[in-house]
């Protein structure tokens, strides 16, 4: 065994210490190869529909399309018969008196505010659900509609019948399906207008012909091009109904941004609905 200077090894071994000093704090610093990728720092997801400001565009690209207009708070009030068959259509989501949405709505706003200026109706309602009659209805139901338009446990009301028939479950179904906020988007403006029943024009009975086309990215498949054939399912739906038979809020809104990649809907927006033009900036 060869007995080395105790000062010389002192030196020896504070160098050494040095240099391991040195060289752990650079490896702190450098990211080591083939780190995972969970230890790098990665962008955040973008926002989904659900998002506050996402969503704010939403209500005003349904409205756009609804009632012509952007300001979607102004639509508590709206109700007219448009001639679809589902008699009176009204508020924030066409809310229609021949399709129960309106008659859950009345039931809701007459559950918080028992004697409001539309529970009377609760039985007409529950009469003409299914059919486009006014029987019972007319001549004071817009009237007493407006006056409860006023009414903010009204609007309350509203917003949450819109969210739990329409927009959540809209959403929801997106998002399982891989889809971000314009895809999520497209589901929630199918279901306002198509609704979610059984029929070949239901927002349920679209996404199924869209997948016999395309697989969503949930399933592994492109979201161009999925999104395609849902946009594609939703123009047939919209053409077996005269009174939807204008594709416009498909073909110069939706698609629009699809062509230009737009996927989470991200401002500045520019679209035309019924020859409108409308800008989110």
């Amino acid at each position: 065994m060869v007995h080395q200077n105790p000062e010389t090894s002192r030196t020896a071994g504070a160098s050494r210490r040095a240099v391991l000093t040195l060289l752990r704090a650079w490896l702190a610093a450098v990211p080591l190869l083939g780190a995972a990728p969970h230890a790098m720092a990665s962008p955040a997801a973008a926002p989904g529909l659900d998002d506050p400001a996402k969503k704010e565009i939403a209500m005003k690209l349904v409205s756009s399309a609804e009632n012509s207009s952007l300001d979607w708070k102004a639509q508590y009030k709206y109700i007219e018969d448009i001639g679809d068959g589902r008699g009176y259509t009204a508020g924030i989501i066409g809310f229609c008196s021949g399709t129960g949405d309106m008659l859950d709505l009345v039931q809701l706003y007459t559950d918080r505010r028992p004697g409001n200026v539309l529970a009377k109706y609760l039985p007409a309602l529950r009469k003409v659900d299914g059919s486009d009659s006014h029987a019972g209805l007319d001549p004071d139901f817009t009237k007493d509609w407006r006056t409860a338009a006023k009414d903010t446990a009204f609007q309350q009301a509203q917003n949450d019948e819109r969210d739990r028939v329409y927009f959540d479950p809209a959403v929801a179904q997106g998002k399982a399906d891989g889809l971000r906020a314009l895809g999520q988007f497209a589901y929630y403006d199918a279901i306002v207008m198509h609704g979610d029943g059984d029929d070949p024009t239901s927002f349920g009975s679209i996404r199924k012909r869209a997948l016999r086309s395309a697989e969503p990215p949930a399933r592994g498949g492109d979201e161009v091009t999925y999104l395609n054939a849902f946009l594609d399912a939703r123009v047939w739906a919209m053409k077996q109904e005269e009174a939807h038979s204008d594709t416009s809020r498909v073909d110069t809104e939706q698609r629009v941004f699809l062509r230009k990649g737009n996927l989470d809907l991200k401002p500045p927006l520019d679209w035309k609905v019924y020859g409108d033009s409308y800008h989110i900036g």
